[in-house]
């Protein structure tokens, strides 16, 4: 097959993967596998509880894996086919993941989510390899996530995502996050997802001060083309830091990158100049960078960089509403809002 062909294959079956997301509805009854450290429960470990749940054909039935408090120091990867999977765990202060994977983004990451249709609740996920934890020496300054989502319709529930370069990879698909705390230092939110944030805190920390000549970003989206549909759409946030040095709102990782944020707070580890064009872009009037009802010390319009967009009533409505990334209504759907249908 010649490269044209090899070319044409790939795209056909991305489309067809993005098709088969959309018209997949998980159904009901939702059926419960405990996990615990201690050895009450069905699992001692998450990825033994998620290998239980069949990888040979698409699953369609919710599955809850409640997960007991603990630390859990190992990786957690959900397969292509390990669809409709709830990780339920205790809260984001009793529950942790633990990894200390680097420099891969496709193999290292703490969690790593491969199928569509996937919620997790109540759970910090978190990459040590930055960020030393026991006592352990400090490292060089590396990416390594603590969660990259490549799935379609996923959510994410009063999550916790901690690290400190390339921290969430919200890497494809249309995906929400409700009250999540995601920290880091350097393009920590990053990837080309379609997805909102509705009442999450972004916090700028590293712990130590970042190398020379090194800023901090927040975000870093990566729209590839006018076509493109991604987009990272904050509205109601807090963001927010430790106070050491100032960070970037986001820079253009790629020509169009895409990010509104909307009705949030911006603290003042912001710098001025709020955005960055990077070398994702050469021409800065392709970016979409937007700010608009927001607040904060951090939020002050009068040294940002002049090529930064407005967006107003409809036009802006078009993100910040839930139908920008729900338009059949899949996250009212979802096991931790209501019953589900069988």
């Amino acid at each position: 097959m010649n490269l044209s062909g090899i070319f044409s294959f790939v795209f056909t079956l991305l489309i067809l993967h993005f098709e088969a997301g959309k018209a997949l509805t998980c159904r009901g009854p939702l059926r419960t596998i405990t996990v615990s450290q201690s050895g009450n429960a069905q699992f001692k470990t998450i990825q033994r509880a998620i290998d239980s749940v069949s990888n040979q054909t698409q699953n369609i039935r919710w599955v809850r894996i409640k997960i007991s408090p603990g630390v859990y120091r190992q990786q957690i990867i959900i397969s292509r086919l390990q669809s409709c999977i709830y990780l339920e765990g205790a809260g984001s202060k009793s529950t942790f993941v633990q990894w200390n994977g680097h420099d891969t983004p496709f193999t290292t990451p703490t969690f790593i989510s491969k199928a569509d249709n996937i919620v997790a609740k109540g759970i910090t996920f978190m990459n040590t390899f930055n960020r030393p934890v026991n006592g352990d020496e400090e490292v060089r300054l590396v990416p390594a996530e603590a969660a990259r989502i490549e799935g379609d319709k996923c959510a994410f529930f009063e999550c916790a995502f901690l690290g400190v370069q390339d921290t969430l990879n919200d890497h494809y698909g249309r995906h929400y996050f409700h009250k999540c705390f995601i920290q880091g230092a350097i393009d920590f939110i990053y990837g080309g997802g379609q997805s909102l944030y509705e009442e999450c805190t972004l916090f700028f920390s590293v712990g130590r001060d970042l190398p020379e000549g090194r800023g901090g970003v927040f975000i870093a989206q990566k729209r590839e083309s006018r076509e493109d549909r991604s987009a990272f759409v904050f509205t109601k946030c807090n963001i927010t830091g430790n106070g050491k040095g100032k960070a970037y709102l986001g820079r253009g990782y790629r020509p169009y990158s895409r990010v509104i944020i909307a009705d949030s707070y911006i603290g003042d580890v912001v710098s001025s100049a709020g955005w960055d064009p990077w070398r994702g872009s050469k021409r800065v009037q392709d970016l979409t960078f937007v700010e608009e009802g927001c607040w904060g010390p951090g939020s002050t319009k009068s040294k940002r960089v002049p090529w930064m967009k407005r967006l107003r009533g409809s036009a802006l409505r078009r993100f910040v509403d839930k139908t920008f990334i729900d338009q059949r209504g899949w996250i009212t759907r979802l096991p931790v809002n209501s019953s589900l249908p069988n």
